[in-house]
Formats: structure tokens, C-alpha cells, sequence
């Protein structure tokens, strides 16, 4: 069983920068990142594979990196230069196996962070 508790959302002005964290306990070969806004369905914003490989949605490339600590059991999701549509409660997520894209179906889920940007 993986156990995932997301912290590190606020609110922020245009243009400036959080960092989400993302403390989990258990295995996993994949994480990721996702979000969704009110009224809309929910997007993969990042993925990371066990060896390193990650992910990225169109819209966030350039400005977002996905990183782990394993020896803090910790995944990590940089946002730089946010915008407004980035608004949303981002929730990370986590699996097993291989294939780890933005349109793997994951598992297990945490309760997600709320992030506000403001223009």
C-alpha cells in the first residue's frame, strides 16, 4: 500500500514560483503529478519514472521539473513562471510497472495541494 500526502500549495502572483512536495510511504516504479481545475477535467502535469525518465505536459515544459529524493521518500514539483491557468489543486500520484506517462492510470492518490495564481 502507498500512502502519498502532498503539501507546499499557496497562493502566488503571476510569474513567481512554488515548490510542491509530495511525502510518500511504500514502492512505487512511477509517480507523477496532476492537476484540475473548477469545472474542468483532471491533466497530467508530470511524470517520473524509477530510472530517472520523466514526463511533461505541453503546457508546463520549460517552467515545471519533476524530481525525487529517495532518501526522503520525497517527490518534488518546481513551478517556475506560473500563470493564472495554472490555478488548480495538484495531487500526486503514484503506481507500479514500466509504462509511466501522463496517460498511465495510476493507483494511488493523495489528497492534493491547493496552488492560486493571481495575475
Amino acid at each position: 500500500q502507498v500512502q502519498l500526502v502532498e503539501s507546499g500549495g499557496g497562493s502566488v502572483q503571476a510569474g513567481g514560483s512554488l515548490r510542491l512536495s509530495c511525502t510518500y510511504s511504500g514502492i512505487s516504479t512511477c509517480m507523477g503529478w496532476f492537476r484540475q481545475a473548477p469545472g474542468k477535467e483532471r491533466e497530467g502535469v508530470a511524470t517520473r519514472r524509477a530510472d530517472g525518465t520523466t514526463n511533461y505536459a505541453d503546457s508546463v515544459k520549460g517552467r515545471f521539473t519533476i524530481s525525487k529524493d529517495n532518501a526522503k521518500n520525497t517527490l518534488y514539483l518546481q513551478m517556475n513562471s506560473l500563470k493564472p491557468e495554472d490555478t488548480a489543486m495538484y495531487y500526486c500520484a503514484a503506481t507500479s510497472g514500466s509504462y509511466c506517462v501522463l496517460r498511465t492510470t495510476f493507483a494511488y492518490w493523495g489528497q492534493g495541494t491547493q496552488v492560486t495564481v493571481s495575475s
